[in-house]
């Protein structure tokens, strides 16, 4: 269940991160609590996955859904650089966040 919680986390930042510039630097109230809800939840989720997913890998995965998914949204929705070095770097840290999971599977990371 640790897992679940954990990719939830990194869901809730890509929320977050994709609402922020609407949020013009938190002085928009709707922008901002959306934001903020999300913020929340996503540390909320983090730690319950904490629970039983050792911090650095929790952590390290965490942030990667984040940035992976992040840029995806960019890249699809905000005309952002999807050049092949952009893309084969955002490549490698899913493949660092797959590697993660692999290895708490074979119990070297849990």
């Amino acid at each position: 269940m640790s897992w679940v919680y954990l990719i939830a986390a990194g869901l809730c930042e890509i929320f977050y991160a994709a609402a922020m510039p609407r949020t013009e630097g938190f002085t928009r109230l709707w922008p901002s609590l959306f934001c903020a809800a999300f913020i929340a939840a996503s540390m909320y989720l983090l730690s319950l996955a904490t629970r039983s997913i050792p911090v650095g890998t929790a952590y390290a995965v965490w942030v990667g859904i984040g940035a992976v998914g992040t840029a995806i949204y960019g890249v699809m929705f905000l005309g952002e650089d999807r050049s092949l070095p952009r893309m084969a770097c955002f490549a490698m840290i899913l493949m660092g966040i797959v590697g993660l999971k692999f290895l708490s599977l074979r119990g070297d990371a849990a």
